[in-house]
């Protein structure tokens, strides 16, 4: 079922990502719970140092294809609002690659919806990550 009030922003930005501002973006005052979920740059990877990551994009696949897994949010749980914002470009340890934000009136049903829209962007949008680490560097698959 469609719901009219159902609110949802996509960004794709080289710019840095602003958790306050993305979790006010999925507040509704008709939901209890609002969760989010915030991927960050690890230092460390496969016992490697990491020394930057560079995500790449074909930007209206992605936004496309994150929004059909929006769609599948919508209709397993009661969503008020999401949104997801992606970092391309590169970023340094400790920086925001990724955030969801997802309010429902309910937290079980915000924690299963958000970890459902990640898992989903990791296995089937086209966002590409480089990892560049002390002495090399590979394109990586979100799931080897």
């Amino acid at each position: 079922m469609d719901n009219p009030k159902l609110i949802t922003v996509i960004t794709l930005t080289d710019q840095p990502l602003d958790i306050h501002q993305i979790t006010q973006l999925a507040h509704s005052p008709d939901a209890g719970a609002v969760n989010l979920f915030v991927g960050t740059v690890r230092a460390n990877t496969q016992a490697k140092k990491v020394v930057r990551l560079e995500y790449e994009a074909y930007e209206p696949m992605a936004v496309s294809e994150i929004q059909k897994i929006v769609d599948a949010a919508k209709l397993q749980w009661s969503v008020k609002k999401i949104a997801v914002s992606h970092r391309v470009g590169i970023l340094t340890v400790g920086e925001i690659a990724v955030v969801v934000a997802v309010s429902t009136p309910h937290r079980k049903e915000s924690f299963e919806a958000c970890q459902f829209i990640i898992d989903s962007l990791k296995q089937t949008v086209p966002i590409w990550k480089k990892e560049i680490f002390e002495g090399g560097e590979e394109w990586v698959s979100a799931h080897p």
